[in-house]
């Protein structure tokens, strides 16, 4: 068992690299870059609901789930998104394969689970550049660039208080570097201009969750959760060159470290808002289920100090609404593969809160995906789909258009089981 946990958490560390590589979004520019705290395949392909739980399944979102597992589980996730980004005049199309999660969790005893993994938190990956005529007649472009993002530890305990009755918390440790640069550059003029910034942050968040799940007429399930995943309060530590480069050649000419104590931008404090999730559902256990999710976040009150340096957007309050449900012909079945498999579906609707150009930026994706289930045991490969949009032409902004392909494979086994033969 021991040898297990080890390998396990050898597993989180590698798979560090992997995380922040995790966009191509130009939306990416803003506050923290792309936020990617995703649940497991097999919820996100319900909509994104966090809200079912299960006796052999992970939940990433929701910890109160871990006081249903009765297995040890190890689940991993991956993704490969396909992009088209339009604009009112060109179009480009892209990709971008990552890792999503790794985590782990297991029983304590009745009704008490614990778990830990690793995942992004957030990712910052765009390329896009601008252009306009100054006073004298010339052409000025502006490029934008940006990578890194933050990671995500998270260590989740849940526990079944009464029969119906769950609640669970977690706490996440989020850290990483976020790098934006800004080179400009004028027609007929030997060098351009060079804005370099760099943030080293980390810090804590924590989601405490609760989940109410009575029987109705012996065989079906009301399924009520709520989940409240606190305000962020993350810390970055800032960096700033400033200078001019070769614009023949790239090569940078004269670069100077800013002083960012005289203006208070050394250090500055991101307080990401907590966001709020209301669930309800309905199912008979082991056969299907139908489910809806509400989620609002104050995201007006956030600001990066530090990096946002337009004048063009601002931040309004978000939320997101989420549909989705599975159905199991028949999870016993001996004859028929097909009949075993779990069929998932959802549809989603995020009002992000980011406004660009006085336009909000919102997105619509319709999920679908299956369990497949491996041999005679609990464990499944999940596969899952995503076709969506996100954005807009108007206003001179970029619209998304994506297809997102998941996989995710689902383990399970016994641990702290004792010997019943010495």
């Amino acid at each position: 068992m021991v040898k297990k946990i080890v390998v396990a958490m050898l597993l989180c560390i590698a798979s560090s690299t992997y995380a922040q590589d995790g966009t191509v979004s130009p939306y990416s520019f803003f506050g923290v870059g792309e936020l990617r705290s995703v649940g497991t395949v097999e919820n996100q392909m319900m909509g994104g609901l966090s809200m079912y739980a299960d006796s052999i399944h992970i939940n990433l979102r929701n910890p109160a789930a871990y006081g249903k597992l009765r297995l040890t589980a190890y689940t991993i996730g991956a993704s490969h998104r396909e992009f088209r980004f339009k604009s009112f005049e060109s179009q480009e199309n892209t990709s971008v394969t990552n890792l999503d999660y790794l985590s782990i969790g297991f029983p304590l005893g009745k009704g008490f689970g614990m778990g830990f993994g690793l995942m992004p938190f957030s990712s910052v990956g765009y390329s896009i550049a601008s252009q306009s005529v100054n006073q004298n007649g010339a052409e000025v472009t502006n490029a934008f660039s940006g990578e890194g993002g933050l990671n995500k530890v998270y260590f989740s305990l849940g526990y079944q208080i009464l029969p119906n009755l769950t609640i669970g918390a977690t706490t996440n440790f989020n850290f990483g570097t976020l790098e934006n640069d800004r080179l400009q550059r004028v027609e007929n003029v030997q060098f351009g201009t060079l804005d370099r910034r760099e943030s080293q942050v980390n810090g804590l968040d924590f989601v405490f969750a609760a989940n109410y799940t009575p029987t109705i007429k012996e065989k079906y399930t009301l399924y009520t959760s709520a989940v409240i995943n606190t305000q962020a309060n993350l810390v970055s530590e800032n960096q700033q060159e400033i200078g001019s480069f070769s614009n023949i050649n790239g090569t940078d000419i004269e670069i100077i470290n800013v002083d960012l104590d005289a203006s208070g931008l050394r250090n500055t404090e991101l307080k990401i808002p907590t966001t709020t999730t209301l669930g309800l559902g309905f199912g008979q256990d082991k056969k299907w289920f139908i489910g809806g999710e509400y989620s609002f976040q104050k995201l007006s009150s956030f600001n990066n100090d530090f990096i946002n340096v337009e004048d063009n957007f601002m931040y309004k309050d978000a939320s997101n609404i989420a549909i989705g449900g599975y159905f199991i012909p028949d999870y016993s079945s001996f004859s028929s593969f097909l009949k075993r498999v779990t069929y998932r579906a959802g549809i989603k609707y995020t009002k992000s809160g980011l406004m660009v150009n006085n336009k909000e930026i919102n997105n619509f994706g319709i999920t679908f995906g299956l369990g497949l289930p491996s041999g005679a045991s609990f464990s499944n490969l999940n596969l899952g789909f995503e076709v969506g949009r996100r954005g807009t032409t108007d206003a001179n902004l970029i619209e998304e258009s994506y297809l997102k392909v998941n996989i995710g494979l689902s383990l399970n086994d016994r641990w702290f089981q004792k010997r019943k033969i010495n």
